[in-house]
């Protein structure tokens, strides 16, 4: 018996499929799939933000391809999100051939993937052939369709004079970052920025989830760049810059760097001018390239310790303050295994616990005096005693023996809870 691909058993089959792949788990599944075996074989795709930009247009993708799949006339619509990862990619300076590469890839993904679900699902022939047959007509339109879109919404972001002249600024920063030799009074000049100065630099994007002022829930592109731009200014004149270099590195983040004077401290976390949906990380203040390089690769350590971070952490973080959370969750097991080992029972996720904990670390912090310890934490002194006295009671062991270790247990459960 030969099925066509338009019979209710392979309807139903579809059907049946669509409902199960669309439960959040079984979507998301199946778009890091796909994600994976793209970014395998484009290797331009491995940095963060290009992921993350490919992630939300593959999830895009998928939700119209599987809304559609059993529709006897399909309008392939292009998502906005695919339209925002064209313009990344042209942004980024890679060229047109790199767009095309990934819709290829990202079909052969596909069909791969429904290959395998039905090998497994051991449909009888006639079925898994019709399936097959409708999927690959109905994928082989939808990338023609997206394609002819997207290289139209590419090359428009690439011929505006201004995205050009930010694809070579964008091109020398990551040519600098890269270590590679350029000269240094050159590419000052190219950037409009000295390179010989004192660097801040910084790392902005927005959370995941965008709450707008408003309650708008989505916003353009080119309305994050621009409200990115005001945030990176007003923190420039908070410390006193005298220099602004930006760099987009996704549709919705953000590398920046400020030139600051021999003097300049960054203010506390609390006082920068920073509003929901913006996060930012910032590296250690320093001179020359070598400054400009490792600030950037300080603040984009902290992003990775801010997005593993306890739920309403800090809209700002500082490297110094998050380096040993950073360097000890490398290795996530080991760290909480140090957690565990050292805490013990002050590892508790009740209240009293917490209290003990911001305790000690706040006597560890000054040095161990119970008078600094009771200032920072609005208590008096004999509380900080007694409670210096509990915990050595909880931890049965002097605080003496093991300071450091405590303090670095306590530095990790301060940013990634216990």
């Amino acid at each position: 018996m030969t099925l066509s691909a338009n019979s209710t058993e392979v309807r139903q089959w579809i059907a049946d499929f669509v409902a199960e792949t669309l439960r959040t788990d079984s979507l998301e599944d199946v778009v890091t799939t796909l994600d994976n075996a793209i970014i395998a074989r484009v290797p331009e795709l491995a940095d963060r933000d290009m992921r993350r930009d490919l992630e939300a247009s593959t999830r895009a993708h998928a939700l119209e391809m599987l809304g559609g799949l059993n529709q006897d006339h399909m309008a392939y619509p292009v998502p906005e999100e695919a339209h925002a990862f064209a313009r990344t990619i042209a942004r980024r300076g890679y060229d047109l051939r790199v767009l095309l590469r990934i819709y290829s890839l990202g079909h052969e993904a596909v069909i791969d993937y429904m290959s395998a679900v039905i090998d497994q699902r051991r449909l009888p022939q006639e079925v898994e052939k019709a399936v097959l047959l409708r999927l690959f007509d109905r994928s082989t339109r939808w990338v023609g369709t997206s394609v002819e879109a997207l290289t139209g919404t590419y090359m428009e972001e690439r011929e505006r004079g201004l995205r050009a002249a930010l694809n070579r600024r964008s091109e020398i920063v990551r040519a600098l970052l890269d270590g590679s030799d350029l000269d240094i009074e050159e590419a000052s000049a190219r950037l409009g920025y000295r390179l010989s100065g004192r660097h801040l630099a910084l790392v902005l994007w927005t959370d995941e989830d965008q709450a707008w002022p408003g309650g708008i829930t989505t916003r353009a592109d080119g309305d994050t760049a621009d409200m990115f731009e005001r945030v990176v200014t007003r923190i420039a004149s908070a410390v006193d810059g005298d220099g602004i270099l930006t760099v987009a590195s996704g549709a919705s983040s953000l590398w920046a760097w400020i030139a600051v004077s021999d003097d300049t401290v960054p203010p506390p976390a609390a006082d920068w001018p920073v509003d929901a949906p913006v996060r930012i990380t910032a590296g250690i203040p320093a001179p020359g390239l070598t400054g400009f390089r490792r600030g950037h690769r300080e603040a984009v350590a902290a992003r990775q310790v801010a997005e593993r971070a306890q739920p309403n952490s800090a809209r700002v973080l500082h490297y110094p303050d998050v380096e040993v959370a950073y360097l000890a969750g490398a290795d996530e097991d080991a760290m909480r295994a140090l957690v565990e080992r050292e805490l013990g029972p002050l590892a508790d996720p009740g209240p009293q616990a917490a209290r003990l904990r911001e305790t000690l670390h706040a006597y560890l912090r000054a040095n161990r005096s119970p008078d600094t310890a009771a200032k920072t934490l609005g208590v008096h002194k004999n509380t900080v005693r007694y409670r210096i006295q509990r915990i050595e009671e909880l931890l049965d062991h002097s605080i003496d023996h093991r300071g450091a270790r405590l303090e670095i247990a306590l530095d990790c459960v301060a940013v990634y809870g216990v």
